[in-house]
């Protein structure tokens, strides 16, 4: 069987539910003849024509507003962000409108925007951001970032699917590196369910996207010295799947909080809580957080390789806590 990539995994789904389903269409920058920034909509538009593969003006709160009116009105509408950093441009629309419409009376927002994230690929401070935080932090809004190429396919069939609006998070640095196997029979991932990507019983890494392989990298250093990591991905980053997380802590009783966006407000703040309201009698140690550093993404490689959390960083920190 052939290896898929993250990326045409991501592809592969939107091809499955547009077929599946014609309310379903694709509306963003470039997305029809160029095929999408990254070519995750290449062909598509010669399959399924202009009203339902939409180019659209350079203006994100257009691209939104015009997606959140599609929804409201029983379409389901997937928007392409041509780099997460630009959903700025649409935030009132995203946090504002759709986010709210449920709330203020009762209507379904069935919208997904897609949003290449992350550092790694030396884009510099305006292509490089990972901006969940403002999303997970807005009542209303979905926040998804799948670590691998079977959870990209699943999740963005499950985002489509959804009657809420969904921010899937597309980590740029795993498009092309990751590649598995997928089934080619119909699947979803649910929303709100995270995975243990790694069974240990020493000290749990509590992480998503990129950062989930770099947590196995460093796991495996780890193992060769005798201290088991577990690494639980997130998935979907809200909902958060409270269980799967304190039932890891509540075994191991050490944890890490790994993430690549900036430490100060970032997710392992909100999981510290978590973890710390909930099963503050089982830890043996500190919550240790290991994030990017609280500066805008750097252009200079080596100074974005300073900045990003990396396996040996985490190797470090892990060597510390398995100590205490």
């Amino acid at each position: 069987m052939a290896l898929t990539t993250y990326l045409e995994a991501i592809r592969e789904g939107l091809l499955e539910e547009m077929r599946r389903d014609e309310s379903v269409f694709v509306m963003g920058e470039d997305v029809g003849a160029y095929g999408g920034a990254f070519k995750v909509t290449k062909g598509f538009i010669e399959e399924f024509g202009e009203r339902r593969v939409i180019d659209t003006p350079l203006s994100e709160s257009a691209i939104v507003g015009a997606g959140t009116g599609a929804a409201i009105n029983g379409l389901r509408p997937v928007l392409e962000m041509q780099f997460a950093d630009f959903m700025a441009c649409g935030f009132d629309q995203i946090t504002n409108f759709a986010a709210k419409c449920r709330y203020r009376w009762g209507a379904s927002v069935p919208m997904v925007i897609r949003a290449p994230s992350g550092g790694g690929i030396h884009g510099g401070p305006f292509h490089s951001q990972n901006p969940e935080m403002p999303y997970v932090h807005t009542p209303g809004l979905k926040v998804v970032q799948p670590a691998t190429a079977y959870d990209a396919k699943g999740l963005i069939k499950a985002a489509v699917r959804d009657n809420d609006p969904v921010i899937f998070l597309e980590h740029k640095n795993l498009y092309r590196s990751i590649k598995e196997e997928l089934p080619r029979h119909d699947y979803v991932v649910p929303l709100g369910l995270a995975a243990v990507s790694r069974e240990g019983t020493d000290l749990s890494i509590i992480t998503y996207g990129w950062m989930v392989h770099v947590a196995l990298k460093a796991a495996e250093t780890l193992a060769a010295e005798n201290i088991d990591i577990e690494v639980v991905d997130l998935r979907t980053l809200m909902p958060l799947d409270r269980e799967t997380i304190l039932a890891s802590v509540k075994k191991t009783s050490k944890a890490i909080l790994l993430h690549e966006d900036t430490l100060t407000g970032g997710l392992g703040g909100e999981l510290a809580g978590i973890i710390s309201e909930h099963a503050f009698e089982y830890l043996d140690g500190p919550l240790v957080r290991i994030a990017g550093a609280d500066t805008p993404v750097p252009f200079s490689p080596p100074l974005e390789e300073a900045f990003l959390p990396n396996a040996d960083k985490v190797v470090e920190k892990a060597r510390w806590l398995h100590r205490y």
